[in-house]
């Protein structure tokens, strides 16, 4: 194909993709608004936030098996659907349950566009060249994520709009890329009579991944990390999840190959993913909160104080994606990324209520520059390992590590805030000589709502309890360098297929 027949279906795949990401960022400044006006609390607020990535991250490697199975182009609008439908529920949802629930609906859709469009884009395009339109993608991604702070803000500052439309936005640009993609997606069907579907992997995959992440939510604070309900949920989810791994052993189409994931090269860069999905996730999705509740920032301004770390994946990865097709190598680049992202959440990690926006400007720039040299060329380390005929499998592992890294991280992270948040706001009332009750311990969102001393309490609370959060960001981070650093140098292949003897000894799992 040529550089032109490639641009056309691909600008559909990257409005796809810019659909899913505006998805998540539009929503992520409007959040504490959002949550407010619905009379949430802290604990809802990561839920409305978890359910989505649990959703994506625990069907993400079955719409990746999906895709080495039937039509892309089907299994993509199908997913747009999907993803439009839901988009509309959450914006007519009238508690925070019922919008948790259609946040849930959501993820699905989420995760199938943001894994069937790398599938799409690695049916097309060799891996070395790949790294060149990997930097299209990743500016995709930059942009939705600077935009969609922006626009959630404006949105959520304007009243003859308000917070609803953060969801309702979604629907045009659904709209468009379904139109797109039915004119210019091309791809040859390949028809398989041997096709059988896993079913039983894809169901406890799914299962005990759900049972993990719920239990690391509310654990610590609805129930003792020694209880009888961590022992059923912790326990059940290891359960599920060994039965899952024996299943896929046996099967003849298995939903994660394990031939791919165990060798070496493939194993490495899914930890430093798994990783960098919690770091950045984890870290990130708190980012709004801090400048909104702890420093008293409104919505649009919180979006724009977002940027420098959106310019930083925008250009380290528009710049790295085709430093990498020039010279066929991903690792210096990776280790470089990881690095900085390092020293960026080592700088978080030191903020308060008080600490110069400036200084935070440059953390965020550096932990974006990191996220945008380390991300997409993870999954393309992974995906110059594998046959044409497992890309989809093996882009939907990786994908589903990351994703499951960032559940993780923002369920984790979630409630440690919460617990050092209470614990501020619970010290500050008794200095102050105001009673503590129950709601006020658990820090409202509703700062309106609050008396001025209280909301000044619990402004400092969120603002100084933030840094502990990147504190262990940083530690996350230091387990991907680890992994990224025992990479095999390697070259990019032209082929868009692997050799046959290469390509019959990864399918051995040699």
């Amino acid at each position: 194909m040529t550089h032109r027949q490639i641009l056309e279906p691909l600008s559909g795949l990257l409005l796809v993709l810019f659909v899913a990401m505006l998805s998540g960022t539009v929503v992520s400044v409007a959040l504490p608004q959002i949550i407010g006006a619905l009379e949430g609390s802290q604990s809802q607020y990561t839920w409305v936030v978890t359910a989505s990535l649990l959703a994506s991250t625990a069907s993400t490697p079955v719409w990746g098996k999906l895709a080495d199975l039937f039509d892309k182009k089907l299994l993509l609008q199908i997913s747009i659907v999907i993803f439009m439908v839901s988009s509309l529920a959450c914006g007519f949802a009238q508690d925070t349950g019922q919008l948790i629930a259609f946040r849930a609906v959501q993820g699905l859709g989420m995760g199938a566009l943001q894994i069937l469009a790398q599938v799409v884009i690695a049916a097309m395009i060799s891996p070395k060249e790949r790294g060149r339109y990997n930097g299209y993608l990743g500016a995709v991604m930059a942009v939705a994520t600077v935009g969609g702070p922006l626009l959630g803000g404006l949105i959520a500052d304007t009243s003859w709009l308000g917070w609803r439309w953060c969801f309702f936005i979604a629907v045009p640009f659904s709209v468009a890329a379904f139109a797109l993609l039915a004119k210019t997606l091309h791809l040859p069907t390949v028809r398989r009579p041997d096709v059988s579907i896993d079913y039983w992997g894809a169901t406890l995959i799914a299962a005990g991944v759900s049972v993990l992440l719920i239990w690391v939510t509310f654990v610590g604070n609805d129930f003792a990390w020694l209880s009888w309900q961590t022992a059923a949920m912790a326990g059940g989810g290891v359960l599920l999840l060994a039965v899952a791994t024996w299943v896929e052993s046996k099967v003849k189409e298995p939903v994660v190959p394990l031939h791919v994931i165990s060798r070496r090269t493939p194993a490495l860069a899914i930890i430093a993913s798994l990783s960098v999905g919690m770091a950045m996730f984890g870290g990130a999705v708190f980012l709004g909160q801090y400048f909104q509740i702890g420093r008293g920032y409104g919505p649009t301004a919180a979006g724009l104080l977002t940027i420098p770390m959106m310019a930083g994946v925008l250009v380290s990865s528009t710049v790295s994606g085709r430093m990498v097709s020039r010279s066929g190598r991903t690792k210096p680049y990776i280790l470089t990324g990881l690095v900085v992202l390092l020293l960026g959440f080592a700088g978080l990690a030191t903020i308060d209520h008080e600490t110069s926006i400036v200084l935070i400007s440059v953390y965020m720039l550096a932990v974006g520059v990191g996220v945008g040299m380390s991300m997409q060329n993870l999954v393309l380390v992974i995906q110059n390992t594998v046959p044409l005929r497992e890309i989809g499998a093996a882009s939907g592992a990786v994908t589903f590590f990351r994703s499951l890294g960032g559940t993780v991280g923002v369920s984790v992270l979630g409630a440690i805030l919460a617990n050092r948040v209470a614990a501020h706001i619970t010290e500050g009332l008794a200095k102050a000589g105001i009673p503590v009750t129950e709601r006020a311990a658990r820090g409202s969102l509703n700062l309106a709502a609050l008396p001025e001393p209280v909301k000044a309490i619990v402004r400092a609370a969120y603002g100084d309890a933030t840094g502990h959060i990147f504190l262990i960001s940083a530690g996350i981070t230091v387990v991907g360098l680890v992994a990224a650093a025992f990479l095999r140098p390697a070259v990019l292949r032209d082929s868009l297929d692997l050799p046959e003897p290469a390509a019959k000894e990864a399918r051995t799992g040699a």
